[in-house]
């Protein structure tokens, strides 16, 4: 597989590698920050991928972990390359790129959906209805760059090594027409579309299920190639969202995932219900049986 040359993921292996190598060398976190004349907090988040270190910083690390040559030369590079900007940079003042930054090196992504359509399954017009609804407070303009980027991931889905993408939507998600009639048409149309690439899997979680075990919220769990990166779960909130490393954290929502999954229907009745919608929608069925009432 060709690695994605993502910073975010050179970043947090950096971090890891430089880590590791404190710890062989019996050197604590507050001896580095005394001898490079900087605060603990910095080593620390240089160490967990979420502070970029410049490649002096990562050479005078090493020296004081006794790592010379080669080995030093190279996470050097890599430092210099975690430096770069990713393609969503120019978006940064609407986003938080770590979590674009992850899933653009991610091998596959299993994802449960409450409320709206995943953005890498989003159509341009139900992006943008979805948004202004949901940020009434930004600008248009901030609506359009958002958009971009949204749009911009979808190539994940379609590039010369495409992310797996097993999403379970709830019924909700192809029940409510965010932006109207026919943008909602276009987006179920959309749905039945995708899930015709051999690396897109999409089942719906329907009412009927009744509780389950997603009921806490939206959630996505990111998976690497590279054995060295670990896998992350992002469970999305109003603000943004929480990133989980720790194994007990990312074995819970393998857990709870694999149980919705179970729960719902089959990938090819889930995708035959959506085109189903697209032809008699969801909406329009509550709205006869309220005019009948």
């Amino acid at each position: 597989m060709t690695e994605r040359r993502s910073p975010t993921i050179r970043r947090r292996r950096l971090g890891a590698e430089l880590r590791r190598q404190r710890e062989a060398a019996g050197i604590t976190i507050e001896m580095v920050a005394e001898q490079l004349e900087c605060s603990a907090s910095k080593i620390s988040r240089i160490e967990t991928g979420h502070t970029s270190a410049t490649p002096r910083d990562v050479r005078d690390m090493l020296r004081i972990y006794g790592v010379v040559g080669t080995e030093s030369d190279e996470l050097v590079q890599i430092a210099r390359e975690a430096r770069q900007k990713g393609w969503w940079h120019p978006y940064s003042t609407v986003l938080t790129g770590a979590y674009v930054g992850l899933e653009a090196a991610a091998g596959s992504v299993r994802a449960y959906e409450q409320q709206v359509v995943p953005g890498l399954l989003q159509t341009e017009e139900y992006a943008k209805a979805m948004i202004r609804a949901a940020r009434p407070d930004i600008s248009d303009e901030e609506v359009e760059q958002r958009v971009r980027v949204r749009l911009g991931r979808q190539s994940l889905l379609s590039q010369d090594d495409p992310i797996d993408l097993w999403v379970v939507l709830d019924e909700a998600v192809v029940s409510r027409p965010v932006g109207g009639d026919a943008v909602m048409r276009a987006q179920l149309a959309r749905l039945v579309e995708a899930a015709d690439l051999p690396n897109v899997t999409i089942q719906i979680l329907p009412f009927e299920v009744g509780a389950h075990a997603g009921m806490d919220g939206t959630f996505s769990i990111l998976e690497f190639p590279e054995p060295g990166d670990p896998d992350v779960v992002y469970a999305e909130n109003a603000t943004g969202g929480l990133f989980l490393e720790k194994s007990e954290e990312l074995q819970k929502y393998i857990f709870i995932f694999d149980h919705i999954r179970a729960a719902a229907m089959r990938p090819e009745e889930s995708v035959a219900l959506i085109a189903k919608l697209t032809e008699e929608p969801m909406w329009n069925w509550r709205q006869r049986g309220s005019a009948s009432t």
